[in-house]
């Protein structure tokens, strides 16, 4: 007879799931030994919970299948509490796997014991506590179907150590997912409608499309509609930057300019999107005024702040198919909006070349990465300063990918590099981190090495917490408080991961730069960044 981990891991596989991320601990070692049973499972041993938990939601982005963590109870699960987090802000369907103290002590305030439903409540979808093996069949079917269902985002089973090494009677259970809910064919018809009669729209895309499948529908409707594209905070991939309809992202602040234009729409087509405060620029767009069709799978999201015209609770990949009977028509001064948003967008990604005497500004890292690409690159960024350039001054294309975190989170990018990386090894992975989120999870670029895959780490030094730096300048100008790193040598850092490291100190090293990124195999670069470059006021040398 199977233990409830044994069917754990069997339903896990036969979902095709076939990789789980883990920081090891005695309180699941049940779970351990079922893994080591099953060989379709991939377990990549971590360095922390929390660079397993964002490796787990980097390999969802690429699969579309929940990622899978499995932490200990208590400090493991306080760890990867980032990644939970991480995930919902970002709809990504992830689920945490929490060894538990035994069932007999549950709620005793046992060693390391936590409530997870209390702990998680408000930022997972769902939290199961496993007390009876035979309930393992259900609870993992329901994680699954909840982690992946509607607007899809974490769940956490909480699994007693006891209990997971006990026979299970029940057998197991398929997965059930609801098909992609459609509009009706009445608002269909009536945001057709709209949609022929909108002089200036804008089609705003969110996480409706996180799949290949999803970013060729968008293109295909924003095309045969004639509609100008703007992507929600942190989705440069989802549509091709240098298509004449992209018009940008909605981010954290954008210029006035295009704010001002955007604030003209006289449609604003929302699909599947949340509507959250930096896509909406603080909740103030769209405006009071402005006409509003807002599609997005989870009704939670819809009518509560940004009163639509239409709001539909439907998959947005579905919603794009019930208007395939539609013939799609534009009025003639449409061309003109789309290549006044367009312009909009060109204009802000420039960057002039310019020197600093503390270094290089990451801006034209950033260019020379776009210019060298692969057209199937894989991008990794970490929360900071330096990142910004990645988001408006590079061009994504698709089957290009960005993997960033939407909810902002430092340490994300060296996992999520090296999870990338694990999962699609013929292709060029670069991850790049600031020095601030390098001393986080940077420590995960072991398990690439180890592992073997050709990870390409850029780190930026500028020896500053320089987001909040920019901030505090603004606010406080001269007064530099908590914000000034004191770095190590981060050449030799690198160098202790036994790859070869490039140390970028100016422009003059650009050629260098590009060698490392373009050579086989792993590398490290350090990129000596200029702090000035970024700060209010930046005045360059030339």
């Amino acid at each position: 007879m199977p233990t409830a981990a044994e069917r754990i891991v069997e339903f896990l596989a036969a979902q095709g799931v076939d990789r789980a991320f883990c920081v090891p601990g005695e309180s699941y070692i049940a779970l351990l030994d079922a893994l080591h049973a099953h060989n379709t499972l991939d377990l990549v041993t971590c360095r922390s919970e929390g660079g397993a938990g964002f490796m787990a939601v980097a390999d969802a982005k690429l699969t579309g299948l929940p990622g899978v963590v499995l932490v200990s109870r208590g400090p493991g699960a306080c760890n990867a509490s980032i990644a939970v987090h991480t995930a919902e802000q970002d709809a990504t369907p992830l689920i945490l796997l929490v060894g538990q103290v035994e069932k007999r002590d549950l709620r005793r305030n046992a060693f390391q014991e936590i409530d997870y439903a209390n702990m998680f409540r408000g930022v997972a979808k769902w939290v199961g506590e496993l007390t009876d093996p035979d309930q393992a069949p259900e609870f993992i079917a329901r994680a699954f179907a909840q982690a992946m269902g509607g607007v899809p985002g974490p769940v956490v089973l909480s699994l007693p150590e006891d209990v997971l090494a006990m026979e299970c009677r029940a057998p197991l259970m398929p997965a059930t997912l609801p098909a992609p809910v459609p509009p009706a064919p009445a608002d269909a018809a009536r945001l057709a409608a709209l949609l022929r009669g909108a002089e200036r729209p804008i089609l705003l895309a969110g996480h409706g499309f996180e799949s290949p499948t999803g970013r060729a529908a968008l293109l295909d409707f924003a095309e045969a509609w004639d509609l100008p594209v703007a992507v929600s905070f942190r989705r440069q991939d989802l549509f091709p930057n240098q298509h004449p309809l992209y018009a940008g992202d909605l981010g954290l602040r954008n210029p006035d300019a295009q704010r001002a234009a955007f604030a003209e729409a006289d449609l604003v087509l929302a699909l599947g999107t949340r509507l959250t405060d930096i896509t909406t620029q603080g909740w103030t767009w769209p405006a009071a005024g402005q006409r509003l069709v807002h599609v997005c799978a989870d009704p939670r999201f819809l009518g509560w702040l940004f009163p639509a015209e239409l709001a539909i609770a439907a998959d947005a990949q579905a919603t794009i198919a019930a208007l395939a009977a539609e013939p799609p028509a534009a009025p003639p001064c449409r061309a003109a909006w789309n290549a006044r948003l367009r312009d909009l967008h060109v204009s802000d990604c420039q960057v002039v070349p310019r020197r600093f005497e503390d270094g290089v500004a990451f801006a034209e890292v950033a260019k020379l990465i776009e210019r060298i690409a692969p057209p199937d690159v894989i991008v990794t960024l970490d929360a900071g300063t330096f990142g910004a350039p990645f988001y408006r001054k590079a061009a994504w294309t698709p089957p290009q990918r960005l993997l960033v975190p939407v909810s902002g989170a430092m340490g994300f990018g060296v996992p999520a590099g090296v999870a990338a990386a694990l999962r699609l090894p013929d292709r060029t992975v670069i991850a790049l981190v600031g020095d601030g989120g390098a001393l986080m999870t940077g420590g995960e670029y072991a398990v690439a090495v180890a592992r073997g895959v050709p990870l390409k780490l850029v780190l930026s030094d500028n020896g500053s917490y320089a987001s909040i730096r920019i901030h505090q300048e603004k606010a406080h100008p001269g007064r530099v408080s908590g914000t000034s790193l004191i770095n190590p040598d981060f050449a030799q850092w690198c160098a202790a991961f036994r790859v070869p490291v490039t140390v970028i100190d100016g422009k003059d090293d650009f050629p260098a730069l590009e060698a490392a990124l373009q050579a086989p195999g792993a590398a490290a670069i350090v990129v000596r960044t200029s702090l000035q470059a970024v700060l209010p006021g930046a005045r360059a040398t030339e």
